[in-house]
């Protein structure tokens, strides 16, 4: 597809593309129960994780592909809007996606992208050219977007942990990550989460959601997960790839907080054509 009419159309769908009430919800609630490779088993498989490289900084990103026949949003394009295909899926292959924008970055060189399974379609790791850190992303099938959430939430709490080998070196990664991102719907419009995602282990982490109203729906799971917000929505946005990395390019050069929203509000200003002040009042940071 191109880019110009992709453009195009974002422009005109993404104020529309997340519903509050009455999202549809076919097949959602109950199609991540039967999975196998779930958070909840993990953080049992986990709970011992092997020691890793703690002078090597990671930084987690889950993406819940986006979805027009599993998630509850005003449909875009199919050819983009087909959560089991990430070659062409919004959030990934297309040109403002995770794998995309990332592999077009002078900042971040690719060094590895696996196929994985049913539930994870696609991970790449990126190292930063400059300084020592790695970037795992992670593009969840969008049918599992319920799964997604869950093991963003337990990353964030230090319930879910792992490790990952990268040319001899093993980094630490989920919650064991210091950033930990999401990207794509907002699925908790249209499900509802029971678990307890209370702080395991006194660690704080840094988290960036870029999702519609991500602040008071994710909010509320995360009060005892002993979480920094950098930046996250409090209205409907366009969850592309251009915001995640500059906020990200401020983490990594030490910004602070607002800094760090300032880079993000920029970026989204530039590539939707709105007010910085807009963008700034869209994507906000810390509890407040």
């Amino acid at each position: 597809m191109k880019t110009l009419y992709l453009i195009t159309f974002l422009l005109l769908v993404f104020t529309f593309s997340c519903k509050k009430n009455n999202a549809k919800t076919t097949g959602q609630q109950t199609v991540t129960e039967t999975i196998g490779n779930t958070s909840d088993n993990l953080e049992k498989q986990f709970s011992n994780t092997p020691t890793y490289d703690t002078l090597a900084k990671t930084i987690h990103v889950y993406v819940a592909l986006c979805d027009n026949k599993y998630q509850g949003i005003v449909p875009v394009p199919k050819a983009i809007g087909n959560g089991q295909d990430p070659d062409n899926n919004l959030y990934w292959g297309c040109g403002y996606g995770v794998r995309t924008f990332f592999k077009k970055s002078t900042e971040w060189k690719l060094l590895k992208k696996d196929k994985k399974d049913t539930l994870i379609m696609e991970r790449l790791i990126f190292k930063h050219n400059s300084k020592n850190y790695y970037l795992i992303a992670d593009a969840y099938n969008g049918k599992y977007i319920k799964q997604c959430t869950k093991d963003f939430l337990n990353s964030s709490a230090g319930k879910l942990k792992d490790t990952l080998n990268v040319n001899g070196t093993t980094l630490g990664i989920a919650g064991n990550s210091k950033l930990i991102t999401y990207t794509g719907h907002d699925g908790l419009m249209d499900f509802t989460l029971y678990n307890d995602y209370t702080n395991t282990d006194g660690k704080k982490r840094d988290v960036i959601i870029l999702a519609c109203y991500s602040k008071s729906y994710f909010g509320k799971h995360l009060k005892k997960a002993n979480v920094n917000p950098l930046v996250w929505t409090t209205g409907l946005m366009c969850p592309e790839t251009y915001t995640l990395h500059d906020a990200i390019t401020g983490y990594i050069n030490g910004e602070n907080n607002t800094q760090i929203q300032q880079r993000a509000a920029a970026a989204y200003s530039k590539y939707q054509k709105c007010s910085e002040k807009a963008a700034k009042n869209l994507l906000a940071t810390g509890w407040q």
